[in-house]
């Protein structure tokens, strides 16, 4: 896979999450994103309880709450789409502080909202917990088609490279006196991103002649043999077992 690097969602611990295999996470997680998605909407307790074992997961990584609800901002479009659903929706009316909300479109609200918070914070501690290199080696360790690891490896590494020449970019134009303040400035910006694809296909060239060079063959060389016991896969699947109770009860009450 290469060398390793940290992203901005990781952050780094010796907690016993931290030091779970990468693919018993990805299962964890996939499996209570899964659950989560069964439960029915009605069912609002449920969410809460769901709430609280990724508060626990949390707690024993040693991830702090500022940190965790900082990168939930992410799902603020969706916030916006499920706030303009009870005004949208047709159906029955109900009237909320003087304004007439569509009841199917509550419910749509509160079903985008509990389902895809809880899915973007379960998603936010695998990445907080787990290391990109790691991330790929789970992937892989799970039998993931190899054509589709190896692409998001390339577009992991290749989006820093793009990246920091496009920082490189603007500092030379800031260099020269250049400030995107207007329509007229669209032509110099235009020729930027230009340059900026040409170099990224040069260096792409490079790279592949480079890894063929070296017997690439169309699949990449696993240095890290991942492996996971019985009682490792036992805590990953705590959570999502957890989970499936809630679900279940949410469905018989």
């Amino acid at each position: 896979m290469g060398a390793g690097h940290a992203h901005k969602l990781y952050r780094h611990g010796h907690s016993p999450v931290h030091e779970m295999p990468p693919h018993c996470k990805l299962a964890a997680v996939f499996c209570f994103v899964l659950v989560v998605v069964s439960t029915p909407r009605e069912a609002v307790w449920a969410f809460g309880l769901y709430a609280v074992l990724l508060a626990g997961v949390a707690a024993l990584a040693r991830i702090p709450a500022g940190f965790l609800l900082k990168r939930l901002l992410i799902e603020i479009p969706f916030v916006a789409f499920a706030v303009l659903m009870p005004f949208v929706a047709e159906g029955e009316r109900v009237d909320v502080l003087g304004m007439s909300l569509s009841v199917s479109g509550l419910w749509g609200a509160w079903n985008i909202l509990a389902k895809g918070t809880l899915g973007v914070a379960a998603s936010v501690l695998l990445a907080s917990t787990t290391e990109l290199r790691s991330l790929l080696l789970g992937l892989q360790r799970l039998k993931l088609p190899p054509l589709l690891v190896q692409i998001a490896s390339f577009m992991i590494r290749y989006g820093d490279v793009i990246s920091d020449e496009m920082r490189r970019m603007s500092i030379a134009r800031r260099s020269r006196g250049f400030e995107a303040r207007g329509v007229r400035q669209w032509g110099v910006l235009a020729k930027t991103a230009g340059a900026l694809f040409i170099r990224s296909y040069e260096r792409g060239e490079r790279v592949h002649l480079a890894m063929i060079s070296r017997g690439y063959a169309g699949s990449m060389p696993v240095i890290d043999a991942v492996t996971a016991s019985r009682a490792q896969w036992a805590y990953a699947a705590a959570l999502p077992a957890a989970a499936l109770a809630v679900c279940l009860m949410g469905w018989t009450l």
